[in-house]
């Protein structure tokens, strides 16, 4: 009997331990740094404009590439069914014969090789100079936009994490509203049971209390598709379990210094750009100079008997090459005006972009006023509306107030929920923008 009784007192602490290494652990709590710094290295957009930078700097390797020596190999082998004729003049054969007339002749041997180390080197060359600048400035362009692009999924990601914390707030206020509603709705019945209220009264904290169930349940679903959004955005799969920060960091934020945000420099970086292909466009009609030369074998065969021979003969040199392009039909020249063109666009775009970027920063440090003081002004209404809801149901208990008055100041509680809500999401959100616009997200 006691040999059986350790028995179960094993198989019990065995199956106590299987509960635990097999029940679910709760999900890790993301703050909205590690959020941000997760995304830095799993997010695909920022990969992509990784891999943009390094192709950016490959075609500056290239273009400097231009000026290192080149080198090839040839060779080549004919045989000569039929060689090939020349005419001679007719005195070469004859010295009597008159002026003007000619004799074909077969020249050659039917066996043709020819092996040869052929080597160039630009001295200079307008093109590829202007080609190398140009892509420095193309592998700068290449950092902004992946820059802008950091600055757009952290943005996005803060937006996100942000909109999580105010619906985990929104559900924390329906589940009190919903203890507030079941406990009316108790003292309903007590005063139905005493034929104190009428039913219907008790049909409206009935419905009042339904109504917060069902905007429980969307709200949950809301915070699902936000985590969703926030986990795809950090580059992580849907399908792993994590959690925010609860609480809502809301303090008045200082303003930003101003800086030159991303989008200007972009602009401004591109119009670099064009003035660089400009300079190119316009380098290009000045004369390339290199230097050339050449080693190889010439050999002959002819494989007929007796003479049958096979023989090599040397040749190279070397040479400076001058290429000067004299006119082409104003192709240059319309390249030049179009370039023209596009610089005086992306100067206006420029200017565009400056006065656009003034008037945003100056709508959101508005914005960010007026929801400090909407929030701070909610706070105390909520405090307020929660000591009028609690004053009413204490009067309604005694008699003093009606079931409307109840329900008007329950209402008047979660409108002021709703405001605070509503206040804080538009300071976040007003302060992210001023962050980005001001050119200081990344700090």
């Amino acid at each position: 009997m006691l040999v059986n009784i350790h028995k179960l007192k094993s198989w019990l602490l065995l199956l106590l331990l299987t509960l635990v290494i097999i029940s679910p652990t709760q999900a890790q709590q993301w703050s909205l740094k590690q959020c941000i710094d997760t995304a830095q290295v799993k997010n695909k957009m920022l990969q992509i404009s990784e891999n943009n930078i390094s192709i950016g700097e490959q075609r500056h390797k290239e273009a400097i590439a231009g000026l290192i020596p080149k080198i090839n190999i040839n060779g080549d082998y004919k045989y000569y069914y039929d060689l090939p004729y020349q005419l001679m003049p007719l005195s070469t054969f004859n010295a009597t014969a008159p002026a003007g007339q000619f004799k074909e002749a077969q020249f050659g041997v039917p066996h043709n090789m020819n092996f040869n180390v052929q080597f160039a080197m630009p001295l200079f060359n307008a093109q590829i100079l202007g080609g190398i600048e140009t892509t420095k400035i193309g592998t700068y362009l290449s950092k902004l936009k992946r820059q802008k692009t950091e600055e757009q999924v952290f943005f996005d990601i803060s937006n996100l994490y942000y909109n999580a914390q105010i619906l985990e707030k929104q559900l924390a206020f329906i589940d009190s509203n919903l203890v507030n509603t079941k406990k009316l709705y108790q003292n309903m019945q007590l005063l139905k049971e005493q034929l104190m209220l009428k039913s219907t009264d008790v049909t409206k904290v009935q419905l009042q209390e339904a109504q917060l169930y069902t905007q429980r349940k969307i709200v949950e679903s809301k915070i699902e598709q936000v985590m969703n959004a926030l986990k795809f955005s950090m580059g992580i799969p849907i399908s792993k379990d994590i959690e925010i920060v609860p609480g809502i960091e809301f303090k008045n934020m200082s303003d930003f210094a101003n800086s030159t945000s991303v989008d200007i420099r972009l602009i401004e970086t591109q119009n670099r750009f064009l003035k660089s292909e400009l300079s190119t466009l316009k380098n290009s009609r000045l004369p390339s100079l290199s230097l050339y030369g050449m080693y190889g074998q010439t050999g002959f065969g002819y494989d007929v008997k007796p003479n049958d021979f096979l023989k090599f003969f040397p040749v190279s040199f070397v040479g400076i090459q001058l290429n000067y392009p004299l006119f082409n039909g104003t192709v240059t020249q319309r390249k030049i005006n179009q370039k023209k063109l596009e610089i005086s666009n992306s100067r206006l775009q420029l200017s565009l972009a400056t006065e656009q970027n003034t008037m945003l920063i100056e709508n959101a440090k508005r914005t960010k006023i007026t929801a400090q003081l909407t929030v701070e002004n909610t706070l105390a209404q909520i405090k307020l509306s929660q000591t009028v809801y609690e004053q009413t149901i204490l009067q309604q208990k005694q008699g003093t107030a009606s079931m409307t008055e109840v329900l008007l100041a329950d209402n008047t509680l979660r409108e002021s929920q709703q405001n605070y809500l509503s206040a804080v999401i538009d300071y976040l959100k007003a302060n992210l923008e001023l962050k980005k616009l001001s050119g200081n997200f990344r700090n």
